[in-house]
């Protein structure tokens, strides 16, 4: 995306949405594009620091080191959200890269913000479909964990089949990680979490890192979303499996 595709309160155009994926390829989605207004802080975020933090989307492999501008261990994680997570992450980590992907500007314009509060320089993001990045842009064994913090569960049956975490993906997303590397999910949806630790289980590439379900990493930090559904009960479901 360039800087001019967005403005400092105009909605998100048909045409800039339709840019998040490839309509030649067809599959069945996980998300849904949607405009989304943004706030004058998260449009300057785009129009200064866009230029240097974000990544274009290209149907080739993504030189890492060169977008970085040095060599360390790569992060992925798909569907960065606001960025809040993302951003305390990579903060916590300055001797790892991390690549962000998220389809929707108000979210990239979030993390760009922080990116320039925090001074990160070891952050890069792209806006796209996730599946079509890691398909196209990431080179086999090229990461060394890859992050998908609560993915849209799509809870109505019949929608089951958008969800991220599917048995094809799941394959896919594992040749990119190097051998030793990990895979992190996280949901609050029971039934999702049940579903993730199945597909997960069934890749022969993968090992648990715990009998079923994982204690939270001290890296992933709690959300105030996540924070208020404790207080009320409910569960949160983290994931973490390494790559033989």
């Amino acid at each position: 995306m360039q800087p001019s595709d967005f403005s400092m309160t105009d909605q998100a155009s048909d045409a800039t949405r339709k840019m998040l994926y490839d309509p030649t390829e067809r599959r069945i989605r996980s998300f849904v594009t949607r405009a989304g207004r943004l706030s004058v802080a998260q449009a300057r975020a785009l129009e200064q620091l866009g230029p240097k933090f974000c990544l274009p989307y290209q149907k080739s492999v993504l030189d890492i080191d060169a977008s970085f501008g040095r060599t360390a261990p790569a992060i992925l994680e798909i569907g960065t959200g606001m960025g809040d997570a993302t951003a305390h992450i990579a903060a916590l980590m300055p001797e790892k890269n991390f690549i962000g992907v998220e389809v929707h500007t108000p979210g990239i314009g979030s993390l760009l913000k922080l990116i320039s509060e925090k001074s990160l320089n070891n952050l890069r993001l792209i806006q796209h479909d996730g599946v079509e990045v890691v398909t196209h842009m990431l080179a086999p064994d090229s990461l060394a964990g890859v992050h998908v913090f609560f993915p849209d569960p799509w809870h109505k049956a019949r929608h089951n089949k958008r969800r991220l975490i599917q048995n094809s993906f799941v394959a896919l997303l594992v040749s990119r990680i190097a051998p030793g590397g990990y895979l992190h999910c996280a949901t609050d949806w029971e039934d999702y979490a049940i579903q993730m630790l199945e597909v997960l289980s069934a890749e022969p590439q993968l090992n648990n890192t715990a009998e079923d379900y994982a204690a939270r990493p001290d890296y992933r930090p709690l959300t105030k979303f996540e924070n208020r559904g404790i207080k009320l009960g409910h569960g949160v479901w983290d994931l973490v499996f390494t790559r033989r």
